[in-house]
């Protein structure tokens, strides 16, 4: 079975992986699915916050209040609900915590903070006499 096509990497599925595996331990960019499971929902978000990252975090669900509270305890940057994980735009700020994505968030009001320093100057047309 090949792995590549030139530069493009044969789409892989990964099952059985368990925290200590490099698969769950580091991010993988690339056309990989890492089937992790889990036999309770708590257990499932303990994997998930259990990580050196957490950039994004995609929660499949028929019901959609269940995905929705279990997306509020996972600590990533972004959580998709019935959706996939590269989902986004400009409105809203991209990163993660800890190691995920550059270290920060960046988009929509984040980058305000990012990429501003602010000073303060304020500016008379004479100097103040002193004593006051």
């Amino acid at each position: 079975m090949a792995t590549h096509d030139g530069r493009f990497y044969a789409a892989t599925v990964l099952s059985g992986v368990k925290p200590g595996m490099r698969a769950f331990d580091e991010e993988v960019f690339g056309p990989v699915a890492c089937i992790v499971t889990f036999a309770t929902e708590a257990e499932a978000i303990e994997l998930t916050n259990n990580s050196d990252y957490g950039l994004a975090a995609g929660v499949i669900s028929a019901n959609t209040g269940r995905a929705v509270r279990i997306a509020d305890e996972l600590d990533v940057g972004m959580v998709h609900v019935n959706d996939q994980t590269v989902n986004g735009g400009p409105f809203a700020p991209f990163g993660g915590p800890r190691k995920s994505g550059n270290g920060t968030r960046i988009g929509g009001p984040a980058d305000i903070e990012e990429f501003t320093t602010w000073k303060w100057i304020s500016v008379k047309d004479a100097a103040t006499p002193y004593p006051f």
